[in-house]
């Protein structure tokens, strides 16, 4: 899709580029200044005659002619050559738990440094990181830090990782790759938390230097897909296929919304897919929805739901099934799926016991499967 098709579609959802956000003309202007973008040549894209190119990045293809940017806003086209604006260029930088991730199967209790930098490739309805994820580098403040920069803080702070979370990754995919591998050689590991819209040949590189990957599964329909994301959901599951072939840890968030895909015959058979295509080990988290950005008219979603959904997976034959933004619910605990004993209890990102013995339940010694060391 070029830049045209891109206004064009934002303006039928009823979108507007930058919404909330200070004016990109304003704010220049009041500062005399250039925005400070990077350029350097982005990776997964074929150059095409009259100076056009197609992005092969995430499957939208965008084609582009000379001084276009991508669906996501931050590549763009100069002269026949493509380029990332924001290699380097960090919009958030935090010391976040791993659990806030979430990650309940990797180092529980430690720390990830988490970096964004702006862009999304799709737009969710429900973004509860809209300000950055949906706005054009110019609109936002970033600060330079570079690959090894970024290691090097991770590993003198000791994080015991770096999380590309926020916004979605694969917009920054250049910058998170070098990142990850600096990061790697500093024993630091790399988790990356993402909405899945990647084609599979960037994602078998990624997977090749990243430990663990956390896939938002918005919904279980493309029509769920087509008019709350502004995306595809066939890509996002061969993308949870792939994750689960790989040798990096795979956990799945669906957040439950209420009368949009919170249909219980759907989440079993979202379940049952779960189980049948990546396994039942893999742990699958149902997370409550709160009103915000675009979806405000609809209520959070209720616990009851929560739990309900939780008890359907289960009843499918997933193993490690999870509640999530309910601080203090039983379903925030890890259970060992031998003995039904606690193996690792939480209170919203707190951990409060870990009764794990080398990756296996401290009680009958059934393997738990996940990153621990």
């Amino acid at each position: 899709m070029n830049r045209r098709g891109f206004i064009r579609g934002a303006a039928g959802a009823g979108l507007a580029l930058g919404a909330g956000l200070p004016s990109l003309c304003g704010r220049l202007a009041a500062l005399g200044a250039v925005p400070n973008l990077s350029r350097v040549e982005a990776r997964y894209y074929a150059k095409l005659p009259d100076r056009e190119i197609e992005c092969r990045l995430c499957p939208r293809l965008c084609r582009l002619g000379d001084k276009e940017r991508g669906y996501c806003g931050v590549r763009e086209n100069i002269d026949g050559t493509y380029y990332t604006l924001v290699y380097g260029k960090a919009c958030s930088l935090n010391y976040d738990p791993i659990e806030k991730k979430p990650f309940f199967h990797v180092l529980p209790g430690t720390s990830a440094l988490s970096m964004a930098t702006a862009g999304c490739n799709v737009n969710c309805r429900f973004c509860q990181n809209w300000e950055i994820s949906q706005a054009r580098p110019e609109q936002i403040d970033h600060f330079d830090l570079l690959p090894e920069a970024a290691a090097a803080r991770a590993a003198e702070t000791g994080c015991s990782s770096i999380a590309y979370t926020y916004t979605e990754p694969t917009v920054f995919f250049e910058y998170m790759y070098d990142t990850a591998v600096r990061a790697k050689r500093k024993g630091v590991r790399n988790v990356v938390v993402t909405g899945g819209h990647i084609n599979q040949e960037p994602l078998a590189d990624l997977l090749a230097v990243v430990d663990a990957v956390k896939v938002d599964l918005k919904g279980f329909t493309q029509e769920f897909y087509k008019e709350y994301v502004r995306g595809e959901l066939k890509p996002v599951l061969e993308a949870i296929r792939a994750v689960a072939k790989s040798k990096a840890w795979l956990e799945i968030v669906y957040l439950v919304i209420p009368t949009l895909n919170d249909r219980m015959d759907l989440i079993r058979e979202m379940a049952r897919w779960v189980k049948n295509e990546a396994g039942a080990h893999v742990p699958v988290h149902f997370s409550r929805f709160l009103p915000m950005y675009l979806v405000k008219n609809l209520p959070p979603t209720p616990v009851s739901t929560l739990e309900a959904a939780r008890r359907t997976a289960l009843e499918e034959g997933l193993r490690f099934v999870y509640v999530g933004n309910v601080p203090g619910h039983e379903g925030e605990s890890t259970f060992c799926p031998g003995c039904g004993n606690v193996a690792i209890r939480r209170f919203g990102y707190r951990i409060e016991a870990v009764r794990l013995k080398k990756g296996t339940c401290e009680k009958c010694g059934t393997p738990i499967p996940g990153i621990w060391a």
